[in-house]
């Protein structure tokens, strides 16, 4: 959906559009948590505001680069180069937190990783001249994803209170609206024509926030019970998903070569899972 929107929003609208729209949600997603929990929002503190601004910012700019790929190449290789955040942030989650990376689970998300590649890139794929500037922005967008994963986790680590969910939505809460404001304040200054356009395309633009703002309510309560890098190599299994959906709904048959990828995202996982 995000994806479509580029093509008649332009990339900063259309990453725009995850955030604005998603806010609102994520404010839903923190009224429920907070009458189920019984209690009040942790107050934010310098430490959790630096993470959490840092991830948002991150996270901006990634996914203007996965969207710049997808651009200019299919949307199975850039989301296959997207997907080597897996990789980056097991070592930025070492680097920054100290979050332990056992071999057995780097060998897992290397195995996994792979797997999406061998699914989503097909033989024959070309890789020269400016068909490789796509294939560097997917990679630079796994990078900025993984910074912005480590630094949501550090956020919600950096709360001092509140159980791991209450942690979890108060963290998408805050990076969704410095996102929002970033990213409203720089259309309103720069692209106001797209913003408003956005406007009316208000059904696309809900619908796109609401699966933005859903889906990281769950990535960030993975962030707030483990490192980033085992909930992200986890994440790779939505690949698997997608390639089962698109056989059914399209009744193709899978090659040798996306079999044995789909096996490996399987191996990987659950050698994860293993691990733990």
């Amino acid at each position: 959906m995000q994806s479509s929107l580029t093509a008649r929003l332009g990339t900063i609208g259309a990453t725009q559009v995850r955030f604005l729209y998603g806010f609102p949600f994520a404010l839903v997603f923190m009224a429920i948590v907070t009458l189920v929990a019984g209690e009040a929002a942790p107050g934010p503190n310098a430490r959790f505001l630096a993470f959490t601004a840092a991830g948002a910012v991150a996270q901006i700019f990634g996914t203007a680069l996965l969207l710049a790929a997808m651009r200019e190449r299919s949307f199975s290789v850039a989301t296959a180069f997207g997907k080597t955040e897996a990789v980056q942030v097991a070592i930025f989650g070492l680097l920054i937190l100290g979050d332990v990376l056992t071999p057995l689970r780097g060998l897992a998300i290397l195995v996994a990783t792979t797997g999406v590649f061998l699914i989503a890139v097909k033989p024959g794929e070309r890789w020269d001249g400016e068909a490789l500037r796509p294939a560097l922005f997917g990679i630079a967008a796994g990078g900025l994803y993984a910074i912005a994963a480590v630094g949501f986790r550090g956020g919600i680590l950096a709360l001092d209170e509140g159980a791991f969910f209450l942690r979890a939505t108060t963290t998408l809460v805050w990076s969704l609206g410095i996102q929002a404001a970033l990213l409203g304040a720089w259309m309103v200054a720069f692209d106001r024509e797209n913003l408003l356009k956005s406007l009316t395309l208000w059904r696309q633009s809900l619908f796109a926030g609401f699966m933005g703002a859903f889906a990281s309510q769950f990535w960030f309560l993975g962030f707030s019970l483990t490192s980033a890098a085992n909930v992200r190599t986890l994440g790779l299994v939505e690949v698997l998903f997608a390639q089962v959906v698109s056989r059914r709904v399209f009744a193709e048959v899978a090659s040798v070569r996306e079999l044995a990828g789909m096996a490996l995202v399987v191996a990987g996982v659950g050698v994860l899972l293993l691990a733990q």
